[in-house]
């Protein structure tokens, strides 16, 4: 309702202005025909005479010739001695004129009447004619601009129409080629592909074509450029559209808008529709606060009745893309509407390689550029994040005046893309020390600790956001791609994430802490919490005692309640305390046990600002070794 007052009250201030323009054309007209109808008179101006003048004239026998105009009652009077060059004199005569008539007859002067053609009633008609036409054409542009305005009264016939786009054949320019690391999916829509092309292959052996694909993956992995492959592969009509371009203010017009997009589409068969983002108009109905929208909901209604109605679309392949499939309605999902669900993940180490081949053909790289490495650093990258990463190196490249992308670009990149954009150093001081080492205390038990994750560097540079430094791992392939963390993996993360304020304490004292380490404990109280209630990992047993992915929005926990007892709500309180203890604890003998090793770390890394994970390993080694056996800590 908010948008359309304003865009009625646009619409009204426009209209306005062209009223006031339209006015000023008016009046603008008006003066233009008085002057016109004065443009004789003034084009035949002379020296003028006045009457009386002229009757004495006549008397002293000084006039030649008289020429009365009847049609503008002026008498036009030659002197004696006048040259035939010099114009008539001009006299204004009054409406009955008969002694200047007995005046001439008696003086023996010539004189005629010559009536001059009167030409303001033709000049008036032709400048009341260029007026009209005048407002006309203002009239004219007025109304198509209006029409053309979006949501303008010329639209009014057109919201129930699908705003699509269509092309007979789409020239995206993107072919499977040029889409790597998602090979699983490229396969399955392949033989969509080729069911389009080739339908006998499938019909001989009674197999139909699939009536709709559903793209599910995260942000950026790939979706709309698997539409695109799509489009460039199959040959065939393509529209694509948005879910939010189905829904409008004015109830029934989404639903209008569904129906035309079919009826065009039936006309075109076989052809594909992909509608991008369906999450808009395919969400749950009546779900959410007050209600849901009954305008989304006819249009989905309309959706799922012309995917899998009473009358069937043959020939027409919906593709449609989304990175929130569990807002979506279960109709929507049945086989018959969606029979394909892809999943479109985040790519492995091999398919993070092939995307890294296919965005680095456009690419200047070094000889040392190693597209293997890259890929291993950037694990959960997406395809998106990786051309984004290869771009921001070419841009730092440009910046610094080389003549191709080395191995330093790319790690400022990945640093810039998953960190944040890097700042002039500390100074020294004793907060750049404090910052040190609370940076290697965090790197110091990913070092030492089993089941952590290796270290890939540590920094004091300081980045965007607040960051004075950093200490950087790299994730567990085969962890991420499964989703499984083991108990012990996530206390060594809580050690690893209390090793910063562990260092701290031990160095400086209880006293001296600070409120950096804030987002660390957030963190640390996040894992703990999940593993009581929710993975089972303390001895409250295996008991779920919370659930993830409730919405509000989807009408789930609209008023919070809780699952358990109070009692049970102080036991929980108390595990996940007895988590973050015990792991501080432990992150405080190994820093003890330590000491002399931390201490030299802070000073190459002071010296350095950033200390690379071989680097540290290595020192880390030099020292286990220089020491007896019996004191070192595993």
């Amino acid at each position: 309702m908010i948008k359309g007052s304003r865009q009625f009250a646009l619409s009204l201030r426009l209209t306005k202005a062209k009223s006031k323009a339209a006015k000023s054309a008016i009046v603008g007209w008006m003066l233009l025909q008085s002057v016109l109808m004065s443009v004789p008179a003034m084009a035949q101006a002379r020296e003028s005479l006045s009457y009386t003048g002229l009757l004495k004239k006549i008397d002293a026998g000084e006039v030649e010739r008289v020429e009365i105009d009847e049609t503008q009652n002026v008498a036009r009077v030659r002197l004696q001695g006048k040259k035939q060059s010099e114009p008539d004199i001009e006299v204004q005569l009054l409406e009955r004129n008969p002694e200047l008539i007995d005046r001439l007859r008696k003086n023996k002067v010539t004189f005629e009447s010559k009536p001059t053609t009167d030409n303001s009633i033709l000049v008036g008609l032709i400048a009341n004619l260029l007026l009209f036409m005048l407002l006309i054409a203002g009239l004219l542009l007025i109304l198509r601009r209006s029409s053309n305005s979006p949501g303008g009264p010329g639209q009014a016939m057109n919201f129930g129409k699908s705003r699509a786009r269509f092309q007979m054949e789409a020239k995206t320019g993107v072919m499977f080629d040029d889409v790597a690391g998602i090979e699983e999916a490229k396969e399955e829509l392949q033989e969509v592909v080729t069911f389009l092309k080739k339908p006998e292959r499938f019909t001989a052996v009674g197999a139909r074509i699939p009536k709709g694909v559903l793209l599910v993956g995260s942000p950026g992995t790939g979706k709309t450029l698997l539409a695109k492959a799509i489009a460039g592969e199959a040959g065939v009509p393509f529209f694509s559209i948005s879910g939010s371009e189905f829904v409008e203010m004015f109830v029934g017009v989404g639903a209008s808008r569904v129906r035309d997009l079919f009826k065009k589409a039936k006309e075109n068969a076989p052809c594909i529709v992909f509608i991008d983002e369906i999450d808009a108009v395919g969400r749950q109905r009546g779900a959410g606060i007050g209600g849901g929208n009954d305008e989304r909901e006819q249009t989905l209604n309309q959706l799922l009745t012309e995917m899998d109605g009473f009358e069937g679309n043959a020939g027409i392949i919906i593709i449609a893309a989304t990175n929130r499939p569990d807002v979506l309605d279960s109709a929507l999902l049945r086989p018959g509407r969606f029979d394909r669900q892809i999943s479109v993940d985040l790519p492995d180490r091999k398919g993070r390689l092939k995307i890294l081949e296919v965005h680095a053909r456009n690419k200047k790289l070094a000889d040392e550029v190693d597209l293997e490495k890259i890929a291993r650093q950037t694990p959960g990258f997406s395809g998106a994040e990786l051309a984004n990463l290869l771009n921001e190196a070419a841009i730092l490249t440009a910046r610094r005046r080389k003549d191709a992308v080395t191995m330093l670009e790319i790690d400022d990149a990945i640093d810039r893309v998953s960190i944040g954009l890097s700042k002039n150093p500390l100074l020294d001081s004793n907060r750049k020390r404090m910052t040190a080492y609370h940076e290697i205390g965090h790197a110091l038990l990913t070092t030492i600790l089993e089941n952590a994750d290796p270290l890939n560097k540590v920094t004091i540079i300081p980045r965007a956001g607040g960051i004075e430094g950093f200490s950087q791992t790299i994730p567990n392939e085969e962890t991420i791609d499964s989703g499984l963390y083991t108990r012990a993996w996530m206390l060594d993360r809580i050690k690893v994430i209390l090793g910063g304020r562990a260092v701290e304490a031990e160095v400086y004292g209880e006293d001296a802490i600070d409120t950096g380490a804030a987002s660390d404990i957030g963190k640390v109280t996040q894992i703990a919490r999940q593993m009581v209630t929710i993975f089972g990992m303390s001895d409250l047993g295996s008991v779920a005692f919370e659930s993830m992915g409730d919405e509000v929005f989807l009408g789930r926990n609209l008023m919070p309640r809780s699952e358990y007892s109070e009692e049970l709500a102080s036991q929980i309180d108390t595990k996940v305390r007895e988590i973050a203890k015990f792991c501080y604890a432990e992150a405080r003998r190994l820093v003890s046990e330590n000491r002399p090793l931390v201490d030299r770390l802070v000073d190459v890394l002071l010296e350095q600002e950033t200390i690379e994970g071989d680097q540290f390993r290595k020192i880390v080694e030099e020292y286990r070794q220089s020491i007896p056996t019996a004191n070192v800590s595993s």
